[in-house]
């Protein structure tokens, strides 16, 4: 299958190496012009230090090369998605499948990365979304890992599934892109809150504490746009939840790490040396949940913490001290 992945960043690269493992024809598109030429230079990826890059996979500037193909991955940052989707618009094939395995929601927009790519895409191609506890730096190096292909068609979902699945990569198949979209996103603002408690030397059970409460938010935002509540208990929601919150290889946690030992989140978003999506989601995720009515206190401290200068330490006591409640809404009827 001829495949372009749009996009060079860390996950753009995983999945583009995994694709040519699986016998695909695979182009990875770049952006950067100089980034292109260094990836066909050095075949390494910074993002992905010590692995080689296969001699088969194409590596291109040129949106020429999607002319042909029958699938498009889009994997560039939230904040780009749209901008790299309405570049690509004018050469896609009629009806060509495309697939989001981007993470977040549209500042200003609130909409998820599928209707972002809808949208400039014209409307009229099957989109399905990727997602689950996948970083980048393991998939790269063939460890098991196990994901979420959704999709409204049943048929898209299939495809990425049969295009994508090999002894080391399983992929389920989902219809609820919704829930599945959203959890990948907020994960990652619960994993900042994660990193923040590591770094203020709190111990597990505070983390048990935020990765549960998160998800509990989550869910209520998810069900609120029409998502599913058992979606959030698969790959998608808790098993991305968990691996984000945990590894070091999460830069959102790392990041979290850092603004908790006294760094502010401007610097630390600047040193990363790759994007924080948390950063960016924690403003879409506040703005939609207040505009529905959707209580979500973890979200709501940590998007003070990283654009109001809100005290870290302030934030355990802000979240300790809220009003005694029942854990679920259920019960003594």
């Amino acid at each position: 299958m001829n495949i372009v992945v749009l996009g060079s960043g860390g996950w753009g690269t995983a999945l583009a190496m995994l694709l040519e493992q699986n016998r695909h024809a695979v182009t990875l598109w770049s952006h950067d012009p100089q980034k292109a030429e260094q990836l066909k230079l050095k075949r390494e990826n910074p993002l992905l230090q010590g692995v080689q890059l296969p001699v088969e996979l194409q590596i291109t500037n040129d949106l020429n090369c999607l002319r042909n193909t029958e699938l498009v991955v889009f994997a560039p940052p939230s904040f780009a998605l749209r901008a790299v989707a309405k570049e690509a618009a004018p050469y896609l094939p009629d009806g060509v499948p495309l697939l989001s395995v981007t993470k977040g929601i549209e500042r200003g927009t609130h909409l998820r990365m599928s209707q972002v790519i809808a949208q400039e895409t014209g409307g009229e191609h099957p989109i399905a979304v990727l997602s689950g506890p996948s970083h980048a730096e393991e998939v790269a190096r063939a460890m098991p890992t196990g994901v979420v292909a959704a999709s409204n068609r049943a048929e898209t979902a299939e495809l990425v599934q049969r295009v994508f699945t090999n002894e080391r990569f399983r992929v389920y198949t989902h219809d609820d892109m919704v829930g599945v979209e959203l959890a990948g996103a907020l994960k990652n603002v619960a994993a900042l809150c994660c990193g923040v408690s590591d770094g203020l030397g709190l111990g597990d059970n505070t983390k048990a504490l935020l990765i549960t409460r998160a998800m509990a938010e989550t869910s209520r935002l998810a069900e609120r746009l029409g998502g599913r509540k058992e979606t959030l208990a698969g790959l998608a929601g808790m098993g991305d939840l968990i691996v984000t919150c945990t590894s070091m290889h999460s830069r959102n946690r790392r990041a979290g790490i850092a603004i908790g030992e006294g760094r502010t989140p401007q610097e630390v978003v600047a040193d990363m040396g790759g994007v924080v999506e948390g950063y960016y989601a924690a403003v879409s995720a506040k703005e939609l949940a207040d505009s529905l009515g959707v209580e979500m206190p973890i979200c709501e401290a940590m998007y003070d913490i990283l654009y109001n200068g809100a005290e870290v330490r302030g934030m355990v006591h802000r979240l300790m001290s809220r009003a005694p409640k029942r854990e679920t809404d259920n019960g003594w009827v």
